[in-house]
């Protein structure tokens, strides 16, 4: 998000008092530029300003309302503070009512200005970080892996490098932080975009269907018509094999010939069927570790292991949380068919202060959440609550449940590692409060291209 908004602009044309204001404001941590007519002050202003001005309304030359006029042309949305004698204090009014922000009297204590000035800030900062979201939610690029961090750059240059090396590759990152936008980089980029990318959820495959769904069969006694298997779909094309990570010892020994030899025999074939496969593998956790414990074959990964792109989790690129945001945001609101909200300001902390533990899934939810119009930063629901500690208690969980669920795609496992807690309490707590897991989970893909 933005940078810290502190600038104050200080016009007046009195020595002593410029000088004495300037003298508290800096004290007090604001940053001051102080000038003693309003022409120069105008020289000091962009669209881009970071800041509030800060004016007398009388001095020589353009006053302070002919300044707030002229502001206006630059930036209606630049908060404008009038110092104001006695007899100004009807033009004053006046000027509020034209979107001046606020009037302070002479004599003035410090205090008064201080705090009037740090809600000006504050709304200054809100109005420019939202133009940024804005920004970025109309950035266009050629690739669906967004950001602008030295690392999300340097995984981009590798995709673009290998999309068309017609190498195997494997993608490993934490759950939520796009490695099947990796793939689809990887896809689009490469030279069999022509022909679709078949995509296997390997954790959510069961066991006694693996060799049918993946291979296929021969149906009917002596031969008849083949039932063809996801992996033969993606012949000529790509292969993308999703939570690879997910499969049982059995069910990676079966795959194993697939990735070795680039054949398949379905179920009560006579010969084995040949395939033009390029194979991408994705996997939430480090697979050569699991080597090392046992949990995955060896001479499978290393099969796979051709090249590893290793995708970073949100905390690890936060300057990019305000683009991927913005483009979440527009994105929901269009689907939506509503406009894009603004940004408010219990909604920025949330962005600049979460972990984000569900990585860019997270945030995509919760720009949909925005988009429509449920703020869900962390408390608000919490603070709304009516009745007595019980009540307040039980809404406060079922919201930590809910956030949790969302964080983490659904995945019931991972929900309950992080909560630390046993899965029979974790059910009875989702049926207590009506939590339906599945609203949770991502949409699953289509068998076929």
């Amino acid at each position: 998000m933005s940078a810290t908004v502190n600038k104050v602009l200080l016009v007046d044309d009195d020595e002593a008092l410029r000088s004495a204001v300037a003298q508290g404001l800096m004290l007090r941590g604001f940053d001051v530029s102080a000038f003693d007519n309003a022409s120069a002050a105008l020289k000091a202003l962009s669209r881009d300003f970071g800041g509030v001005v800060v004016s007398d309304v009388r001095m020589p030359g353009m006053d302070g309302l002919a300044l707030f006029e002229r502001i206006q042309t630059i930036d209606p949305d630049i908060p404008v503070l009038l110092i104001t004698g006695h007899g100004d204090v009807a033009m004053a009014v006046a000027a509020l009512q034209d979107g001046a922000y606020d009037f302070v009297s002479k004599p003035f204590p410090m205090e008064r200005l201080t705090a009037a000035l740090s809600r000006a800030l504050e709304k200054r900062g809100l109005v420019l970080d939202n133009r940024r979201l804005e920004l970025a939610a109309q950035a266009v690029g050629g690739s669906p892996l967004l950001g602008d961090t030295p690392v999300i750059r340097r995984l981009r240059a590798t995709v673009a490098q290998l999309a068309d090396a017609e190498v195997d590759v494997l993608v490993q990152g934490e759950t939520g932080v796009g490695k099947n936008l990796v793939a689809q980089a990887l896809h689009r980029g490469g030279t069999r975009r022509a022909r679709p990318m078949i995509t296997v959820n390997c954790a959510a495959l069961p066991e006694a269907v693996f060799e049918s769904e993946l291979f296929g069969a021969v149906s009917g006694a002596g031969g008849g018509r083949p039932g063809i298997g996801r992996i033969e779909r993606a012949d000529r094309g790509v292969l993308f094999l999703d939570e690879i990570d997910g499969l049982s010892p059995t069910m990676q020994a079966k795959l194993l010939r697939v990735v070795e030899a680039r054949e398949i025999w379905p179920l009560g074939a006579s010969e084995p069927r040949h395939l033009d496969l390029r194979i991408i593998a994705a996997s939430q956790v480090d697979l050569a570790e699991a080597v090392r414990n046992g949990t995955f074959r060896a001479d499978l990964y290393y099969r796979l292991n051709v090249v590893t792109l290793v995708v970073p989790p949100l905390r690890e690129r936060r300057e990019d949380v305000a683009l991927l945001f913005g483009q979440f945001l527009a994105a929901a609101a269009a689907r939506l068919r509503r406009p894009v909200p603004r940004l408010a300001a219990a909604d920025r902390d949330h962005l600049l202060n979460h972990d984000w533990p569900g990585n860019v899934r997270e945030l995509a939810h919760y720009a949909e959440r925005l988009a429509l119009g449920l703020s869900s930063a962390h408390g608000e629901e919490f603070r709304s609550v009516s009745g007595g500690l019980a009540e307040k208690t039980m809404r406060y969980e079922a919201m930590i449940i809910r956030e949790t669920l969302a964080a983490c795609g659904g995945d019931a496992r991972r929900a309950m590692a992080i909560l630390e807690t046993p899965r029979k309490t974790f059910y009875d707590k989702l049926r207590r409060h009506g939590i339906e897991i599945d609203r949770y989970r991502s949409p699953k893909r289509p068998a076929h291209g």
